[in-house]
């Protein structure tokens, strides 16, 4: 048996959905700047506080869903600004996606680099037994073979 919810609790819960959404906007955009000017330091300190907004607001979106019937008997007004919210906080989201997305495409492509400059410089300073017993570059075209086989 579902409970009644009065019209000042549903209006408190749209002015609780109201202030989260405003703080978890101003979480993303304080982060996506972080994000285009690579201060990894803001980022990690927003971390915490970031997965706190998010619980809260899953939880609230979560009350809103099941309860959608209950937003027709309210003020337009009411509606309007929750969904004029939303539309901001959508748009911040896919910005925070794609600046994310970026730096870490960015990030393995610097990797990416550090590991072919390894392996370039490892390849140039190999060197291998020549034909003629000494050490040489390796030369797979005449660079000797040995073998070491037990019985």
């Amino acid at each position: 048996m579902e409970k009644e919810i009065s019209t000042d609790n549903l209006i408190e819960k749209i002015n609780t959905y109201c202030d989260i959404v405003t703080e978890f906007s101003k979480l993303l955009e304080t982060e996506n700047e972080a994000l285009r000017v690579y201060d990894i330091e803001k980022i990690s300190q927003l971390y915490d506080q970031k997965a706190h907004i998010v619980g809260a607001y899953r939880s609230i979106v979560a009350f809103f869903i099941k309860n959608q019937e209950l937003l027709s008997s309210i003020e337009p007004s009411y509606r309007e600004k929750m969904k004029t919210l939303a539309a901001a906080l959508d748009k911040l989201m896919k910005e925070n996606d794609l600046l994310l997305k970026t730096k870490m495409q960015t990030s393995q492509s610097v990797m990416d680099s550090f590991v072919g400059i390894a392996k370039t410089v490892r390849n140039s300073n190999a060197t291998s037994y020549g034909a003629g017993g000494k050490y040489s570059n390796v030369d797979n075209a005449q660079s000797a073979i040995a073998l070491n086989k037990t019985f």
